[in-house]
């Protein structure tokens, strides 16, 4: 029996990235994005809706996210859901679904005279000048890593 656990999104971010490094030493990058839909109801009038994702992004790629990326931008994100769950403070139960990032590319066209790989005519992807590889899986799953070492 075969199984899936893909999400491909491409939307703004709503604030700006967050990067923080677990006690292991190992980077993480928080943030989210909204993606948008608009449709006709039965009447003919336009209707449309916002989803907000939670993204997370591991070790170099979550250097890169922070880096490169701001609130408004426009980005094409590609990985796994997961959810976590916690107890709060207040001893109730918590869960968070988010995107655990694989892939990432910047859609802004550049800004300004700089270089990056945009090419006028083509899909508007850009990977910043002298960015390394802008794929980073997330950590290996045999490595544990602790509810209690995730920053947020």
């Amino acid at each position: 029996m075969y199984s899936l656990n893909r999400a491909t999104i491409i939307g703004n971010l709503t604030r700006e990235p967050e990067l923080k490094q677990i006690p292991s030493g190992q980077k993480v990058c928080s943030f989210a994005v909204a993606t948008n839909r608009s449709w006709k109801d039965p009447s003919g009038a336009k209707q449309e809706a916002s989803e907000f994702h939670n993204v997370v992004a591991w070790a170099k790629l979550a250097e890169i996210c922070a880096q490169y990326l701001k609130k408004g931008s426009k980005v094409y994100i590609e990985g796994r859901l997961q959810t976590r769950d916690w107890e709060g403070q207040d001893g109730v139960r918590r869960y968070r679904t988010e995107i655990v990032a694989e892939n990432m590319i910047i859609l802004d066209k550049p800004s300004g005279g700089g270089g990056g790989n945009y090419t006028p005519g083509t899909p508007s992807a850009f990977v910043p000048p002298q960015a390394p590889a802008i794929s980073d899986p997330a950590p290996n799953p045999d490595d544990e890593i602790m509810i209690e070492d995730i920053p947020f």
